[in-house]
């Protein structure tokens, strides 16, 4: 079995994230400021991109909540 993130971007992960959970529920299950302070997909994105603990922990909430087993 293969990489279950392969083919999904950062972006899509993020919303499929706060359509599910909103950005306070987010914040509050992920404790970084891009969540909770002026949240936007822009900012948390560019945040995510450079903050590897802090994207993994998003693709972890993702695998765990969202995406459907294979």
């Amino acid at each position: 079995m293969g990489d279950p993130l392969h083919g999904i971007t950062l972006q899509q992960i993020l919303n499929e994230l706060v359509n599910r959970y909103g950005w306070e529920e987010l914040g509050r299950r992920i404790r970084i400021k891009c969540f909770t302070t002026d949240p936007s997909i822009k900012s948390s994105l560019k945040f995510l991109r450079k903050t590897a603990w802090a994207r993994t922990k998003v693709e972890n909430l993702y695998l765990h909540s969202v995406r459907k087993p294979d």
